[in-house]
This record gives structure tokens, C-alpha cells and sequence, in this order.
């Protein structure tokens, strides 16, 4: 199978002239004449990115979800290629209603028609992964309305060959490109591997949901669905069914009565609470996974689909975003660099007035401008630039939080084009550092430790006695001194014997 494989990509990357784009950057040239000279009859008249965009659409969902994932590293990517990569969209035709069936078989041991009080066999959406069916459970299970998603039929062996494909292309790549060890491309593929087999486990999607939906439990902006575990399973996900209109369809939203600009505004607070409060967010927030309820109990507020690609944050992680924002915002270039310093990111010999001016220079310009005046991926880019210059390395756990940012940003755009990011974004950070930071969060410690100190303070005058009543700490120097001189007396001894020997065997050898 991985040589029917590797023969489709190599007619493919032939095909869209993907050996001359890698083998141009090796340093002799005379792959790059070779390749030429054998396909002398190839004409390219599309960009270089543009072919690379066509030719992971031809591979299939594999290399179309790692070019989406790639599109994300602006780190590593030049521009043309970053911007042309985040075009591509999981274009995938379903499976058959007879293999979702049989899956369903496989996962319960039954078929659909016992689980299930209700079944659609038409799926109502398909996506690289999973696709998804309608159902309605019986009475006795609650009767609810549930979406059904079901994962695609040996995903694990296909991905497994795709994935060693492309680790093999990205050794390939590290040897013949010069610059190719310096963008990682190896660890690029495995960073993608792991995202990739997590969403192979329905159960670690349902047990995201259920994280996502208890963190926004009786909240008036964001609806996520409930999962009904008793159906649950590794390769077969039920939850609650959602209703609301597609967030792409603007027209409908206004028909609907929905406010856009508040729409916008929440949905920037939803990424703060998540990012902030939570250090755990949604990290897939395309248009196709975000709807807008509107049935009059949860009128305009967003629902969340698809939790295959979650994100999280350590409380340090946050912190440091959280100055960093904060500074942004203030224009304190400064406490930026300095941030970048103090975290580790960036070297403790760099430059600070350098690295500040280089900073403002990408900054400034953004400030006071409407959403529809800023684009966050030049933005990005032009920072991830700045960041090579002064060898500041790109944290892993923040390429989701970047991905996430950009797509905020598409939302916006789409839903108010005046939106000020700044302005709205500004409080709530404020509060949150006051929270963390401030007075409350002196309050909020002490009440935390408080528990900890009541079993601790009854043990500290025993601790004190013990510490007290222990001998003083021997001085180890002349302990240290006798082994020192011990060691000399051996290796002279060994060294004495080593002299022995080679006379002995020069004696028997001249004599």
C-alpha cells in the first residue's frame, strides 16, 4: 500500500513541479539542472505556492489538514506560501451510508436501528476525520434529538503510511535545502502527528466538549452541546443536536435579528475567557464549526462545534501573554522585550533597546485603526521576523493560541469590520490581571492556603525540635582531601604496574 502510496505522490509532486521547489534550495544547483533537463517538456505558469495549495489537494485530506496546520507557522513559512496554504478546506466526499452503518455495528455490537430510535443514514457533514449523522435516541434513553459523529474506516492505517511519507519528504527536505534544519521540518511533521491522532480517539473530542461546556456552564454568549457517554465510544461520538444559522451566513444572521457588532464583541470575550480564565480553548474556530443560536432562550449567542483540537496553557503561559497583551496595548514596547527575555524565550545577551525599537516598529503602525485596517497575519508575520532576528525560538504550546487568533480575526472582519479589538480586549485583560495580581488574588491565595496551613501549623513546633536536635553538618574538606590522596597513591600504583608490564613484554620479546 505506501508504494501505490509514495508512486501517486511522486506522479502528483512531478505533475505540480514540487521536486523542483525543494531541490532549487540545494546548495550546488545541479539537482535542480538534472530535474530540468529530464523534465524538459514541464511548463509552470502558477506561482510556486499556489502549485504547492493544488498539489495537497490532489494528495487527499491527510496533506490537505497538514497544509492547514503548516499555514499556521509563519515562524517557519515565507509569506507567499503561509497565505496560500491557509486557503485550502477539507473538501471530502462522505462514506458510504452502508460503512456508517457498519461502524456503528462494529462500535456497539448491535446495529443503528437498536441504538437509535431514529437514524439518518444521509450524513450532514464530512470533513478529513469523521463525518456526522442525525439521530433521536429512544424514550427510555431521554428521547433527545443527537448528532451522531462517526470516524472514517481504517483512518489509523491510512494516516500511519501518510505520516512516514511525509517524515521521510521532510528528512529529505532537511538535507537538500540549506535552510532546512533551521525550519524543523521533522518536527513540524511530528507536531502534526500528534494533533492528528488525538482526533483519531472520539473519547478524548467528547471528554474536550464536556471540559469546554462545564467551563461555560450557564454562560449567555457560548452554547456547547451536551455528550451523552453511554454512546460514546473510540471511533463513535453522540451529542446533543444544535440548531442555529452557519456564522459565514451574515444575510441570514441580520434576517434572523441578530446584532452583528455584539456578535463580534462576544466573540473576542469568549476567546480572552477561554485563552485567560480557563487556559484551555477551542483551537479549530473556522466558520464551519461556529453557529448562532436562535431560538429565543439563547438568542445571538455562539455554539462551538468540533473538539478535536483543543488547546492549553500553563498558569505561566498565561501570565506571560497576559503582560504581553497588556503591553501591547499600552504601547509599553519595552516590558515586551523585557518579557521575552525573563521567560527565556529570547537570550539573556540580547539587545533590549534593539529588541524594543524592532518591536514598536511592527507595532505602532496597528493602533487606533478598525478591525478591517489590520491584518493580524501580516502582523504575525512581520513579529515572527522580528523574533528570528533576535533568535527568539516560537513556543509550541502557542502555535494553537496563534492559529486560534487568526481565525478570531476572520470572524470579526466578517461580522463587524469596525470592530476595535484594542478597546474591547483592553478591560477585560485589565480585570484579569487585577485578578491575578491584585489585592483579590492576595485575598483569593490566602483563602486557598488556608485549609493547607490548619493540618500544617500543628506540626511545626515537632518540625522545629527535629531540626534543632540534628548534629552540625560535618565539614566534608578533609573527608574530600584523604579520598583525593588516596586516588593519587592508585593511579600511581596502576601507572607503576602499567610500567611493569610493557618491560616484561619487551623482555620477552628483544630476549
Amino acid at each position: 500500500m505506501r508504494l501505490f502510496r509514495l508512486a501517486k505522490i511522486l506522479r502528483i509532486s512531478v505533475r505540480y513541479g514540487l521536486d523542483e521547489m525543494i531541490l532549487e534550495h540545494e546548495s550546488s544547483g545541479r539537482l535542480v539542472a538534472l530535474t530540468r533537463m529530464f523534465f524538459f517538456w514541464r511548463r509552470f505558469t502558477v506561482p510556486p505556492a499556489e502549485r504547492l495549495r493544488l498539489a495537497l489537494e490532489s494528495l487527499g485530506p491527510i496533506f490537505v489538514k497538514f497544509g492547514q496546520v503548516l499555514s499556521t507557522r509563519r515562524d517557519l513559512l515565507p509569506a507567499d506560501i503561509a497565505d496560500e496554504l491557509a486557503k485550502l478546506q477539507d473538501r471530502v466526499p462522505p462514506f458510504s451510508s452502508e460503512l456508517a452503518l457498519a461502524e456503528i455495528a462494529k462500535a456497539y455490537g448491535r446495529p443503528a436501528s437498536e441504538v437509535f430510535a431514529e437514524f439518518n443514514a444521509t450524513p450532514v457533514a464530512s470533513a478529513s476525520i469523521a463525518q456526522v449523522h442525525f439521530a433521536r435516541l429512544h424514550a427510555e434513553d431521554g428521547g433527545f434529538d443527537v448528532a451522531v459523529k462517526i470516524l472514517r474506516p481504517s483512518m489509523r492505517d491510512v494516516i500511519a503510511h501518510d505520516l512516514g511519507l511525509l517524515d521521510t519528504f521532510a528528512g529529505l527536505l532537511e538535507k537538500v535545502w540549506a535552510d532546512g534544519r533551521r525550519l524543523r521540518p521533522r518536527e513540524v511533521v511530528a507536531e502534526f502527528a500528534k494533533y492528528l491522532y488525538d482526533e483519531l480517539d472520539l473519547m478524548r473530542e467528547a471528554a474536550n466538549c464536556s471540559q469546554l461546556r462545564r467551563n461555560f456552564a450557564g454562560s449567555n454568549i457560548l452554547q456547547i452541546p451536551e455528550v451523552y457517554w453511554d454512546f460514546c465510544t473510540p471511533t463513535v461520538m453522540v451529542m446533543e443536536r444544535m440548531r442555529g444559522i452557519p456564522i459565514s451566513q451574515t444575510e441570514a444572521l441580520v434576517e434572523a435579528g441578530i446584532d452583528l457588532p455584539a456578535l463580534s464583541r462576544a466573540g473576542v470575550e469568549i476567546f480572552f475567557t477561554q485563552v485567560f480564565r480557563d487556559g484551555f480553548f477551542h483551537a479549530d474556530m473556522h466558520p464551519g464549526n461556529i453557529f448562532v443560536a436562535t431560538d429565543p432562550a439563547h438568542h445571538g449567542s455562539y455554539i462551538a462545534l468540533d473538539f478535536g483540537i483543543v488547546g492549553t496553557l500553563t498558569d505561566v503561559d498565561k501570565n506571560y501573554l497576559a503582560q504581553n497583551f497588556l503591553a501591547f496595548f499600552r504601547r509599553d514596547y519595552k516590558r515586551v522585550a523585557l518579557a521575552h527575555v525573563e521567560a527565556g524565550w529570547a537570550p539573556p545577551d540580547t539587545r533590549i533597546d534593539e529588541f524594543e525599537a524592532a518591536i514598536r516598529a511592527v507595532c505602532e503602525p496597528v493602533f487606533d485603526r478598525p478591525l478591517r485596517e489590520i491584518s493580524f497575519g501580516r502582523v504575525l508575520l512581520r513579529l515572527f521576523q522580528t523574533s528570528r532576528r533576535f533568535n527568539v525560538e516560537i513556543q509550541p504550546q502557542l502555535v494553537m493560541l496563534q492559529k486560534t487568533l487568526l481565525n478570531i480575526e476572520g470572524l470579526g472582519r466578517q461580522l463587524d469590520p469596525e470592530l476595535d479589538l484594542w478597546k474591547t480586549a483592553k478591560p477585560f485583560l485589565e480585570r484579569w490581571m487585577n485578578e491575578q495580581l491584585g489585592w483579590r488574588a492576595f485575598v483569593d491565595g490566602i483563602k486557598r492556603e488556608v485549609p493547607n496551613w490548619a493540618r500544617t501549623l500543628p506540626q511545626l513546633p515537632r518540625l522545629v525540635h527535629q531540626s534543632l536536635a540534628q548534629p552540625a553538618p560535618v565539614d566534608p574538606t578533609p573527608l574530600l582531601a584523604q579520598i583525593a590522596a588516596t586516588q593519587r597513591q592508585q593511579n600511581a600504583l596502576l601507572g607503576l604496574i602499567a610500567l611493569l608490564l610493557l618491560a616484561l613484554l619487551l623482555a620477552r620479546y628483544f630476549f
